[in-house]
């Protein structure tokens, strides 16, 4: 039965079918016609892999950050990341990932993101003589971020599937996230040093108070999501819910950008948006179900203590297969599938359950722009109009850059849980 999922998983998936299809259909095809286990079963784990109180935050910050990108906050955003920046170096450059890493402490979302971000800084990059291929793959990187930054969609399906606390991964996403968003800059500034880009003026202490009341609003989101957790206010979900209507009450009362009309919008995007992943990660949760029920888990837990000992080896293994899977699977899909796979053996192996959720993130956040199927370089060519062949030197450069992130944060725990440790 396991051999034929998988085939038909595989199949599916090349034939360019949804994922929520190829895993669902697959489960039951595999389940109605090699086993006894009684259908009405599978329809029980369906609904059943939503009851989590967890993914009751999905909706409110996917709502927060639509809410965030029509109620002006980006905008303010923006403004404020090139008053701090724009005069270095890279500059222009430099603000569209400072922007990116705001805006995902914002929205969670990687392709919302790039939408926001891109939209704005694209003809800006192209106007300060950046090269076209390098400006695309520095969108398409930057807006990945947002899978590591909190609030990360991506971290609450992890928490959700393996019991890790979502606060904790929050706190550790900070973290890995700076550094990744770091190995950005740094490869920003030789390349805008070497090719001599021309640099803004440095903004003047008016001007920078001035970005920063404008944005002082936004900025506030992240402080009060992590800061009310961690103070014991509220819960991760609570959280969400109340990032939502702070998100609201600024939009429509402080900033007076969002109307009745666009707050409607708002809303049927959202549930769009949400039945979307909700979906996915029904599905996966039934393949996760029918994966364990057959042993799969403790065959991989098996087959790694018995040819593995060494945790290095076992981390530099992760890291491959997951940069593989992200060429081809979003990384909602890929955490329900692999997560419940690859925690036991970690845990057995005293791998810290949250650096280990950190590290999953961060490769499926590369994931999210590397060829053939990265969402993030279908979102970024349609604000570029570029093709896959025009941005593949750009983003490969990035690639390069984020990986050498990627490898910091997984051998180096403290880069990423020193936060969580200075808290604790």
């Amino acid at each position: 039965m396991i051999v034929l999922l998988l085939i038909l998983i595989m199949v599916l998936l090349f034939a360019s079918t949804p994922i929520y299809v190829a895993l669902g259909l697959s489960s039951f095809v595999a389940v109605v016609f090699l086993s006894d286990i009684q259908p009405m079963i599978l329809i029980q784990r369906l609904f059943g892999g939503l009851d989590q109180f967890a993914l009751m935050a999905l909706p409110f910050f996917i709502l927060a950050a639509n809410i965030m990108d029509v109620g002006g906050l980006s905008k303010r955003i923006l403004r404020w990341s090139r008053a701090l920046v724009g005069h270095i170096t890279g500059g222009a450059a430099m603000t569209t990932q400072v922007s990116s890493m705001f805006f995902g402490a914002l929205s969670g979302s990687s392709p919302a993101t790039v939408i926001a971000i891109g939209k704005i800084m694209y003809p800006e990059l192209i106007r300060k003589k950046y090269d076209r291929s390098f400006s695309a793959g520095l969108l398409a990187s930057s807006g990945a971020v947002s899978l590591i930054i909190p609030p990360s969609i991506t971290l609450i399906i992890f928490g959700s599937v393996t019991g890790v606390s979502v606060g904790s991964l929050f706190i550790a996403g900070i973290g890995a996230g700076l550094i990744y968003g770091l190995s950005s800059i740094i490869y920003i500034y030789y390349y805008a040093r070497r090719n001599n880009i021309p640099k803004d003026k440095r903004a003047s202490a008016k001007e920078m108070a001035t970005a920063t009341v404008k944005a002082f609003w936004a900025l506030l989101i992240p402080v009060i999501i992590l800061g009310g957790i961690y103070s014991g206010i509220f819960t991760p979900t609570e959280a969400a819910g109340v990032s939502a209507v702070y998100a609201l009450f600024i939009s429509a009362v402080i900033y007076k950008e969002m109307s009745w009309k666009s707050f409607y919008h708002v809303l049927l995007d959202s549930a769009i948006t949400t039945a979307q992943v909700l979906v996915l990660v029904a599905a996966a949760q039934v393949l996760g179900w029918i994966l364990t029920r057959g042993g799969v888990p403790q065959q991989v837990a098996m087959f790694i203590t018995e040819n593995i000992d060494s945790t290095i080896v076992f981390l530099l293994l992760i890291n491959i297969v997951l940069l593989i899977l992200g060429m081809f699977m979003e990384g909602v899909a890929a955490i329900t599938i692999l997560a419940p796979l690859i925690y036991p053996t970690a845990i057995s192996m005293g791998i810290d359950p949250v650096h280990l959720g950190v590290i999953m993130i961060a490769n499926l956040a590369i994931g999210m722009y590397t060829p053939p199927f990265g969402i993030n370089i279908f979102v970024t060519q349609s604000i570029t109009k570029l093709n896959m062949v025009e941005m593949m030197p750009g983003l490969m450069r990035f690639f390069v850059v984020n990986v050498a992130a990627l490898l910091i944060i997984t051998y180096i725990p403290e880069s990423s849980l020193f936060l969580l440790n200075l808290l604790n």
